[in-house]
């Protein structure tokens, strides 16, 4: 008998697949290697060891909350289905053209993202929709069915339809949805005023294309997925985490999956602030570090940043402007190639170079002696004595540290006349330093000093580097939360139920309609609300309200929150004084004399946040008792040192363990360099500060 008391959270990442499983207070978890070829494998594995742990049956769970890499990998992979793109006559290569932007600008062997679909499956109709809404030109029915007879003949299994200014009047693409459902009912459709209703015909329809392409997998995958958890006696709801840091029904999920692209890494972000909140911090810095990729996300006032357009599928790894747009609410991060199974290699300048490629589960880094025979960060980490090689994942996989040497040394060592060692110092310090400079940047790009933040850290490799990152950044302070290893599926569990409706609406202040504007939150309201509902049907919903705002002229706009009696009783003066306190603390001043526009309205609807208890931080007054020691090499001083070594399990509330150590734990290991000191909390988070502090 399924108890609502007992929820499932799963994450599939590049590498692993975390399953989290929660019985009243009590947390189970478990790590697995992903199943590329049937990711559901992975789960039902999952869910079987984590249902031992806790002495419980699969039909004993009462809810499952899901992420997937599985929406992202399709993009970069280019596996979906094959799509077709109905648009507006004379805007057949909008995805192609892109925009004017260069994203390196003296480039000039530049190479530009192919679009993800070719030209010959883009097909146009002849019609149009001004600026305001108004049909210029009909749209003419005949035009469609010849399309559609087209698409037909082609076998296309899914189909985006994008026009030009449907976010204002839908009418067309409703029209040519209603002719492709009645002569193929078995292709699948999107339409962008639906998916993306937002201004920017570029983002919004490669934001289309998007969802029709990922779409017939999704939901081939969804489906498999049930029919597994029904074969296991799983009988109980199924939610997905979406990019925007919510949970969408099933349904919702398999009609737009493009909302899904960020999942995994969103849930780390509502981690990170679940733990800020239980600390009362107003200034965190979220670092999520995986297998195959790391994640770093600004959380200020227990909220993490957000954004409404983002990237996939970059040309130039990490390089903005240089991938494919999609337009959606996403929690605002920056990604970076650095996980524990990121390759290692050396360039033709004979510079260690770590990433993007990765060796993810299949074969995995050289160390888990699958096949593989490149060296992966894991490898490096491995040889400078971070990872015990009997220990690794709860001792589920055991590493080879010859086999890491070897692939060290035949790649990194003897092109650069170094020792595995060395050569391993090489990879680490790399990679540390690639993280600590994305770090840096993504702050700048939003204001922030670092110094003045407290840094998070989860995921498998995450605790292996955070101090050295720490050091690099000036962060003065570290936790790292129990559940670790697992800090995204954790993070879905914490997750309210949310959805964000967005609708653009260009205004001046000028112009100022208050009862337009009172009449579009309202509805953006009730349509976030009813989204909420097919997933929660008693818990209260709160609203909460956003325009985007620039200065007449200026080509992009910053979001401006607003009370509810602000959205619901506007007014152009109170709208001018939000734009300009928040511009003036993005950018130091205002301008005077100009016209301010509005160009898209949001509405988000959620369930209230879950209630957190504060802390009663202890300052760590007892010494703790290590298990024994081994070697650890200190990358401050370029050296190997004698590290305590103790299993997190055996501290206790204010217990404080001096640097260097190694603080071992299923999912993960936490290293303490010779710089800090950790304090056991009594909520189980261990807080690693600077020594003597």
């Amino acid at each position: 008998m399924k108890s609502a008391a007992i929820r499932l959270g799963v994450d599939i990442g590049g590498t692993f697949t975390d399953v989290v499983l929660e019985k009243g207070d009590k947390q189970f978890s478990t790590k697995v290697l992903t199943t590329y070829a049937a990711p559901e494998d992975a789960i039902i594995d999952g869910i079987h060891q984590v249902c031992d742990k806790a002495g419980v049956a699969p039909g004993e769970i009462g809810q499952i909350i899901h992420g997937t890499t599985l929406a992202t990998n399709a993009l970069i992979e280019r596996r979906g289905a094959k799509t077709a793109l109905i648009t507006t006559e004379g805007f057949r290569d909008v995805i192609e053209m892109r925009t004017e932007s260069r994203f390196e600008q003296y480039d000039l062997n530049l190479t530009l993202p192919e679009p993800l679909l070719p030209r010959q499956m883009r097909f146009t109709v002849s019609e149009r929709i001004n600026a305001r809404g108004e049909v210029m030109i009909p749209l003419d029915p005949a035009a469609v069915e010849t399309v559609v007879e087209r698409i037909a003949e082609a076998g296309f299994e899914s189909v985006a339809v994008g026009l030009i200014h449907s976010y204002l009047n839908p009418g067309h693409e409703q029209l040519i949805r209603d002719v492709l459902a009645e002569r193929l009912p078995d292709v699948t459709v999107s339409i962008s005023s639906e998916v993306s209703p937002q201004m920017r015909e570029y983002e919004r329809f490669n934001t289309v294309v998007a969802n029709a392409y990922i779409k017939p997998l999704m939901a081939s995958y969804l489906g498999r997925l049930e029919e597994r958890l029904r074969g296991e006696g799983v009988d109980c709801r199924i939610f997905l985490m979406h990019s925007g840091g919510g949970i969408i029904s099933l349904r919702n999920a398999a009609d737009f999956p493009v909302r899904l692209v960020e999942s995994g890494p969103a849930g780390g972000a509502v981690f990170a602030a679940h733990i800020a909140t239980r600390y009362g911090l107003d200034k965190v810095l979220s670092f999520d570090m995986g297998g195959t990729t790391a994640k770093i996300c600004l959380i200020k006032n227990q909220t993490p940043t957000t954004s409404r357009v983002f990237e996939v599928a970059r040309t130039y790894r990490f390089k903005k402007g240089s991938g494919m747009p999609i337009s959606i609410p996403v929690i605002d991060m920056v990604e970076i190639g650095a996980g524990g199974g990121s390759l290692a290699h050396v360039d033709s300048l004979r510079q260690i170079r770590v990433g993007p490629e990765s060796a993810g589960s299949e074969p995995g880094p050289a160390c888990y002696g699958r096949g593989g025979e490149r060296p992966g960060v894991t490898d490096a980490d491995l040889v400078l004595g971070k990872l015990d090689p009997d220990n690794f994942a709860g001792g589920s996989i055991r590493l080879h540290p010859g086999k890491s040497k070897d692939a060290l040394t035949a790649h990194i060592g003897k092109t650069l006349d170094m020792g595995a060692v060395e050569a391993a110092f090489g990879v680490a310090e790399m990679v540390d330093e690639n993280m600590a400079n994305a770090a840096r940047v993504h702050a700048v790009e939003n204001g922030e000093d670092l110094s003045e933040y407290t840094m998070i850290a989860f995921g498998g490799a995450a605790p292996l580097h955070a101090g050295r990152l720490s050091e690099k950044l000036g962060v003065r302070r570290l936790i790292v939360p129990p559940g670790a290893g697992v800090g995204s599926a954790i993070g879905f569990l914490r997750a309210p139920f949310s959805f964000e409706a967005n609708r653009s609406v260009y205004m001046k202040l000028s112009d100022f309609d208050g009862d337009l504007i009172r009449d579009l939150l309202t509805e953006l309201k009730d349509e976030a609300t009813g989204f909420v509902r097919t997933c929660d049907e008693i818990s209260p919903i709160l609203s909460e309200f956003k325009v985007y705002m620039r200065y007449s002229g200026q080509g992009w706009e910053i979001p401006i929150g607003l009370t509810r009696e602000q959205a619901m009783a506007p007014d152009a003066a109170t709208f001018l004084a939000r734009f300009e306190e928040d511009y003036a603390k993005l950018f130091g001043r205002t301008v005077a004399g100009m016209d301010v526009e509005i160009t898209v309205w949001s509405v988000n609807a959620t369930t209230p946040p879950e209630q957190v208890a504060p802390v009663a931080v202890t300052n760590g007054d007892f010494a703790a008792i290590p298990n024994g020691t081994r070697e650890l090499f200190d990358a401050a001083t370029g050296e190997f040192a004698t590290a305590h070594v103790m299993e997190r399990s055996s501290l206790e509330a204010g217990h404080r363990v001096s640097g260097p150590a190694a603080m071992t734990e299923d999912e993960t290991t936490i290293i303490i360099p010779s710089s800090l000191d950790a304090i056991r909390q009594p909520d189980g988070c261990i807080d690693i500060i600077q020594k003597g502090a």
